[in-house]
């Protein structure tokens, strides 16, 4: 288990920690000053060795080691620091003082600084999971760098939790569009995705899979490699970063991974990069990391953690209300709404279950019309279905604390189409020829009541 080495300049500071409270996973070193009693405080063990290489060597630190200088002296912050350099130069290190001017800090790739005695645990713990996050982004920008061209891979008709998530990255790297485009092999379709990119001036090219060899680094954010299938070129395959919060996968490889399952949106992942990172975040980008949080999370009610609600208050300070207007409310087209008008005329709750049967529409209506299903009274689960080239699509909500949306709609698609999706969003893909071989007929209410039965029995299998 990495540990969090704590070097403490002086008894007062060290007792001064050990107030604060010590972590499990902390090993406290206490490195006496020269006019100073060498009475030992509680906890401590004192450095042997002094600051110097030798004395950190004597510290045995491993990889994943972090360190903590807790001092009001420049000089031994910059003593202690080139010393862990020479012994651990990967090393992350956090600077805790009160006095210690910015300028006076030693140059160190890694390294941050908070305040002190104004710190209780909770702030200490809040630091290193700023440092972790900072060491992540020196590996990153390390690997970028030499790169001369990277593409910022989205998933097909990317959403605004990839796109921002996108956006965020290129400022992290320091990037402009013409060195590292957002790319994706699909056009943006949804209204939602297509006023993100409008509202907030950004460009997602299409690409087709073996223009990626364009570029000699490729970065996938809020997407993973093997969703794009089985066709798809070595070149995607083996890829330097991948930064995603979806179900991990395997048969890819990435010299960078950072898979958080946990958290409900990867904007809320670039969120922490770019606070670690100490970057300005300007009104377009925290706009845009803020409605990709609260597009994934459905408002932070839906598979949300506490980092989620964390990044969205700090971004709810510096967005631009006024952009996100305009983002969060796109266009419907009439005919997609009378559709859907006279869709709901028919539709029923039964079992918890809403299946709403639009017909012949534009796909991009079809999945704002289950969102909007899904406030029916009674409704657990939102279906609607449309007729798209040839094929009834549908898309899948639910309201989080029932089975998953995605292993519903892989039952129900089971031998017909495709399908799949989240815990609570899903779309499945059924061909008109495959669902008539099985029903007969695909008029709208041989659609809806298929549909009814199919997930009714899904969503209640194996209870």
């Amino acid at each position: 288990m990495a540990r969090r080495i704590i070097l403490c300049d002086g008894a007062e500071l060290a007792r001064l920690w050990g107030r604060i409270g010590t972590g499990e996973q902390e090993e406290l070193i206490w490195v006496p000053r020269e006019d100073e009693s060498r009475a030992r405080p509680r906890g401590f063990r004192a450095l042997q060795g002094r600051l110097s290489g030798e004395g950190i060597e004597k510290l045995d630190p491993k990889e994943g080691d972090e360190f903590a200088l807790v001092s009001e002296e420049a000089g031994f912050v910059r003593a202690a620091a080139k010393a862990i350099e020479k012994i651990a130069p990967a090393a992350p290190v956090l600077v805790l003082s009160d006095r210690i001017d910015p300028d006076d800090l030693p140059h160190h790739a890694c390294l941050r600084r908070t305040g002190l005695r104004t710190q209780i645990r909770d702030d200490i713990d809040d630091e290193f999971t700023h440092l972790g996050n900072l060491s992540r982004v020196v590996a990153l920008r390390n690997l970028l760098a030499p790169r001369e061209r990277v593409a910022i891979l989205l998933q097909p008709d990317p959403d605004p939790d990839g796109i921002a998530s996108g956006l965020a990255l290129r400022a992290l790297i320091g990037r402009k569009r013409s060195t590292a485009p957002m790319v994706a092999f699909g056009e943006i379709e949804r209204p939602e995705n297509r006023a993100m990119v409008e509202a907030l001036g950004l460009q997602v090219r299409t690409i087709s899979p073996e223009e990626l060899n364009e570029f000699d680094g490729v970065a996938l954010v809020d997407v993973q490699p093997t969703v794009f299938g089985e066709e798809i070129p070595a070149r995607v395959r083996s890829v330097d970063v991948v930064i995603d919060h979806h179900p991990e996968r395997s048969g890819y490889d990435a010299v960078l991974r950072d898979i958080r399952t946990s958290y409900g949106a990867t904007s809320t992942i670039l969120t922490e990069y770019l606070r670690a990172a100490d970057l300005e975040i300007g009104p377009k980008l925290a706009t845009g990391l803020l409605y990709g949080i609260k597009s994934d999370t459905q408002v932070l009610g839906r598979e949300t953690s506490a980092h989620d609600v964390n990044a969205f208050a700090f971004l709810h300070a510096l967005h631009s209300p006024a952009l996100l207007r305009r983002v969060e409310r796109p266009a419907v087209p009439l005919d997609g709404l009378k559709a859907l008008g006279r869709a709901l005329t028919r539709s029923r709750v039964k079992d918890g279950v809403h299946i709403v049967v639009l017909g012949r529409v534009r796909e991009d209506v079809i999945p704002q019309a289950a969102d909007f299903a899904l406030q029916a009274e009674g409704a657990e689960w939102a279906v609607a279905a449309g007729l798209v080239n040839g094929n009834i699509v549908f898309s899948v909500r639910n309201v989080g604390y029932v089975r998953a949306a995605g292993e519903v709609v892989r039952a129900v698609v089971e031998g017909l189409g495709v399908g799949g999706g989240h815990r609570s969003m899903a779309k499945g893909i059924i061909p008109l020829k495959a669902f008539r071989e099985v029903y007969g007929s695909t008029d709208q209410k041989r659609i809806h009541d298929a549909l009814e039965k199919a997930f009714v029995k899904g969503i209640r299998r194996d209870d």
